[in-house]
């Protein structure tokens, strides 16, 4: 029945996907596409008369307005009337907050001081674009939740919510392209955090054809985001960012006498979709053989620099620290540089080594320093509010020490990347199979619960394709143990990738091997993310 289910889904994407593809001129959203379902719901509720009170249409939807310099905010009683949503609207929102977020992000945790994550119920309730990138993939989670039983006119209603997200996403990037993401700040925010949304939506269904069309989108609208502060030079991306982040506050504050600040909705939505848009864009540029296209933002938005932290924390999202995945990004760019110094001819490989000995240098010590010190869990508190969030998203608790753990196993699949880049396909090599044998160790003996696999399957990945035979059943056991299949979509990709490795591992030139063109046996680009 599993496998049932799969191929249905698997099938139906193809007919969701359809074949209408959305062009965005000019340079504003880089001529991305976006394609779009073949059968498009019923037209959009027409749009209030303009209210003389100084507001213009919001990117988002024609019954939201945007204030000049504001947030999008309903201005008339027919706006209100037009982002009402019924009870099983409501249900599946509820569900997405309670038990799909902390299943999809179960490192997201941010301080219920801070705010929570209330932004989202924020965005759901004020953001037809996002309230819809969410719907349907609460449709489809939901629809495996209640089993088999109906299982196609639940299909019909995930089918139906996808096409509405895709409907008022293009709605809204149209709009954003009209004048700018200048005039739409908190709007560009929303859109951008709904084609992550739906990114990841796609992603979880294995439909990973339009993984390169959202990804283009996204990097356009961060790019553009970074760009528009306006007339003040920034003085490098991390002003830039922080200018956005400025822009979309004020923060509001809770209890002004007891100082309790909070981000806006938008600020803490620009901060987790840039997180999630780094780490696509660095697992991208493994596949495609290219410098991840926001490179030279890394140092700046990742690094701590001048004993400062740095403004995205790739851990408090995904789980990994900083330092592994900014490794990866090096890897990355130094598989470009090889790959373009083949093609013309001209490939130094003393160079090679040497800038390949600077990262194994760096990776090493993080994970020396990661695997000696021992790791400090944050004492409980004692204050009334400990007490009252001590259960307080209790299916995403994962301690402290899983993150490091979680981090360990990314830099030990980077070291591994790296020795594919410098020395080729050698499954036999002494450090290969020392830090593959560990990865398999973490994950098996020590990462806990085993579900948390789903957050790291790219260093999963990497190690099976270099496993050794003998490790190939345990690696099965590790896939086939996470119930039900659907809900593990990315992590039953993997382990199709690895197979087709391992059937064909005496096969062809192992000198015209690689990493890449293992994930891109599957044809389109595969985010294992």
């Amino acid at each position: 029945m599993a496998e049932r289910i799969k191929r249905e889904v698997k099938e139906k994407a193809h007919r969701r996907r359809g074949e209408r593809a959305v062009h965005i001129p000019g340079n504003r959203v880089s001529g991305e596409f976006i394609v779009l379902p073949q059968r498009l719901p019923r037209d959009l509720a027409t749009p209030p008369d303009v209210p003389n009170d100084g507001t213009v249409p919001c990117p988002e939807a024609s019954t939201i307005w945007l204030q000049r310099g504001a947030d999008c905010t309903l201005t008339s009683k027919d706006a209100r009337k037009g982002i009402a949503f019924g009870r099983s609207d409501t249900i599946l929102l509820m569900f997405y907050l309670e038990h799909l977020l902390p299943f999809l992000f179960p490192f997201y945790r941010p301080s219920l001081l801070q705010g929570g994550r209330a932004w989202i119920l924020e965005m759901m309730i004020s953001s037809p674009v996002l309230r819809q990138a969410t719907l349907c993939q609460s449709s489809y989670f939901f629809s495996l939740a209640q089993g088999a039983a109906n299982r196609d006119v639940d299909w019909e209603t995930v089918l139906a919510q996808t096409r509405d997200a895709f409907v008022v996403l293009r709605q809204s990037l149209q709009v954003i392209d009209g004048s700018g993401v200048t005039e739409h700040l908190h709007g560009a925010v929303r859109i951008m955090a709904s084609i992550m949304q739906v990114q990841r939506f796609e992603i979880a269904v294995l439909s990973f054809n339009n993984c390169q069309a959202h990804l283009n989108a996204a990097l356009a609208l961060f790019r553009q985001l970074l760009d528009s502060p306006g007339a003040v030079e920034p003085a490098g991306p991390s002003s830039s960012f922080n200018a956005v982040i400025s822009r979309l506050g004020p923060s509001s504050w809770i209890l002004p006498a007891q100082r309790v600040q909070v981000p806006s909705a938008e600020q803490a939505a620009f901060v987790f979709s840039s997180t999630l848009l780094i780490l696509d864009d660095i697992i991208a540029s493994t596949v495609l053989q290219e410098q991840p296209r926001l490179y030279e933002y890394h140092r700046s938005l990742l690094s701590n620099i001048d004993g400062t932290e740095p403004p995205i924390d790739l851990e408090a999202a995904v789980g990994c620290q900083n330092w592994a995945l900014l490794q990866i990004s090096e890897i990355a760019v130094l598989d470009a540089w090889k790959q373009r110094s083949k093609r013309a001819g001209n490939l130094d490989v003393m160079e090679l080594v040497h800038r390949a000995t600077a990262i194994k240098d760096s990776l090493e010590a993080h994970l020396t320093r990661l695997e000696t010190d021992p790791v400090i869990i944050p004492k409980e508190g004692t204050s009334l509010l400990d007490v009252f969030t001590a259960d307080y998203g209790q299916q995403s608790k994962t301690p402290a020490s899983q993150s490091s753990l979680v981090t360990l196993v990314w830099a030990h699949a980077a070291l591994v990347y790296l020795f594919v880049v410098v020395s080729g396909w050698q499954p036999a090599s002494v450090d290969v199979r020392y830090h593959v044998g560990r990865i398999v160790e973490l994950l098996a003996r020590q990462i806990s619960p085993p579900a948390l696999l789903r957050t790291m399957v790219w260093p999963f990945c990497v190690a099976g394709c270099l496993a050794e035979p003998t490790q190939e059943a345990h690696l099965r056991g590790m896939v086939e143990a996470l119930q039900p299949p659907s809900v593990f979509g990315t992590v039953r990709k993997a382990l199709e990738i690895m197979e087709n490795v391992w059937r064909n591992r005496d096969a062809g030139d192992p000198a015209s091997h690689d990493l890449a063109t293992c994930f891109r046996s599957q044809g389109d680009l595969v985010l294992l993310v």
